[in-house]
């Protein structure tokens, strides 16, 4: 679901970067008010829950790929505003350091699955609560499926979109696409079959597990309860959240056994070859052969004469110890707030 660089045209890239700026000046002040900031460094490590997330491709149908992002995760434990920033900061990471994900389409990619999934996860999550205090044990477990499902296709749904305008919107003299070649009746049904029948599922088991443990181990990290002390053995109670974080960058190599490339990620050299619907497209968009890119450190997460499954530890462990550091920093600096919302 990341958009690479050049399937969108420079005029939707700054369309949706100016629509996120708002959104994340909402959720920064919203954060500011509602996570106390004792809890913010916390809110790094609920980061790299979505940050590895994406590290695990699975086969997708078609031969393409997809992974789950936990950004209804991350709303259920600190808010979707909160979820927001976390999942833009990963998602930041990504794309500057793993070249996952354009530059340019940094708005775009954040639109989707940083404000996008979390805020329609975690409303769908609310609306089969319900305001009733009383529930049963299974309810939010059932509810939290729910909504992180919805949320990760109404994501892709987006990205599909986002897809399909371009080459309705951006044509070269010879009347063919600029960017990405494939309208709305190839990339809703190539981004949503998969989605719905595959990804979707693997973003609720995903989700439900996580947040089954939080709500075991550290209950007061959960969005209903945030306002909540840990209590004295609250950092022995979190022991288990960064043992999974822990496991989780150990298996992250399980990622690298999905074959083929996630839909719309081709690259330039690639996409003429790239048959769809039984057809090779034939011609490379010239935005996509003249468009602008980034070195980074380690695209797509190799280094070069580094073994791979090496690699992609290496690249695990940098993101979750960036992320963790960005946030611990984002706390000091607020260091004179008081300690509740």
């Amino acid at each position: 679901m990341h958009i690479p660089e050049n399937y969108l045209s420079p005029v939707s890239c700054g369309v949706m970067g100016a629509a996120m700026v708002p959104v994340w000046v909402h959720a920064v002040r919203r954060v500011n008010k509602e996570v106390p900031k004792e809890k913010i460094p916390l809110l790094g490590a609920a980061a790299a829950f979505s940050f590895l997330g994406m590290m695990f491709n699975v086969p997708l149908p078609g031969g393409t790929t997809g992974h789950a992002v936990g950004g209804t995760l991350i709303a259920l434990l600190f808010g979707p505003n909160a979820a927001c920033l976390a999942v833009s900061v990963a998602l930041l990471l990504q794309a500057v350091i793993f070249g996952d994900g354009g530059i340019l389409a940094f708005g775009a990619n954040c639109f989707n699955m940083a404000f996008v999934l979390p805020f329609v996860g975690y409303g769908i999550y609310r609306l089969l609560m319900g305001k009733s205090g009383r529930t049963s044990k299974a309810r939010p477990y059932i509810a939290a499926a729910l909504g992180s499902y919805v949320g990760l296709n109404a994501a892709a749904l987006c990205a599909a979109v986002e897809f399909g305008i371009q080459p309705m919107l951006f044509k070269d003299a010879a009347g063919n696409a600029m960017y990405c070649p494939y309208d709305l009746s190839v990339a809703i049904p190539a981004m949503m079959v998969p989605h719905l029948l595959v990804a979707g599922v693997i973003e609720a088991a995903f989700t439900v597990a996580v947040y089954a443990l939080v709500r075991k181990t550290a209950p007061d990290l959960t969005y209903e309860r945030i306002a909540e002390a840990p209590g004295k053995d609250g950092l022995k109670r979190r022991i288990p959240i960064f043992a999974l974080i822990a496991a989780l960058i150990a298996a992250v190599p399980l990622g690298l056994l999905a074959t083929g490339t996630a839909w719309g990620e081709w690259g330039a050299d690639e996409i003429a070859d790239v048959v769809v619907n039984g057809k090779a497209l034939g011609y490379t968009p010239a935005g996509l052969e003249k468009g602008w890119s980034m070195n980074v450190l380690m695209p797509d997460y190799a280094l070069e004469g580094m073994n791979e499954v090496v690699a992609y530890i290496l690249s695990a462990v940098i993101g979750v110890a960036l992320l963790i550091i960005l946030f611990k920093l984002l706390s000091l600096a607020l260091k004179g707030r008081r300690s509740d919302p």
